[in-house]
């Protein structure tokens, strides 16, 4: 799947994506991430006590949606699956993630509790407008 050139730039903006998921009772669950881009997969970091981790784990279809920060009327829809869940114990990715959004070199809400990982999602299909 090819993100249309038209709106690939979206992927290197400090839009947030709202990841949407199915939940255990069969309804969906939207919430907004920070997330990257490494040219084949959108990746976003999530502890494992969140309901999205246990979501992805279960039913690993998703869809992820990214308005254009300069521009609400720009949009790129992306329908995936999720191809990995991989452990991320120095936070690596998240501070990265930091870097992107925040100018910072480490994440600042991290919780010593917390369990990290990256979710890489491959992309099946594509809308956008503007």
């Amino acid at each position: 799947m090819t993100i249309p050139a038209s709106h690939a730039d979206i992927l290197e903006s400090t839009a947030l994506v709202h990841v949407a998921t199915i939940g255990p009772d069969g309804k969906p669950q939207n919430t907004p991430v920070w997330f990257g881009w490494d040219g084949t997969h959108v990746l976003f970091s999530l502890t494992t006590a969140r309901q999205k981790y246990r979501n992805l784990k279960a039913a690993p279809d998703v869809a992820l949606s990214m308005v254009d920060v300069a521009n609400a009327y720009r949009y790129l829809e992306i329908r995936g699956t999720v191809v990995e869940i991989a452990d991320d114990p120095e936070n690596a990715f998240i501070n990265s993630m930091a870097k992107k959004y925040l100018g910072q070199d480490v994440y600042p809400w991290h919780q010593p509790t917390d369990h990290r990982v990256v979710v890489k999602v491959l992309p099946t299909h594509t809308t956008q407008m503007g």
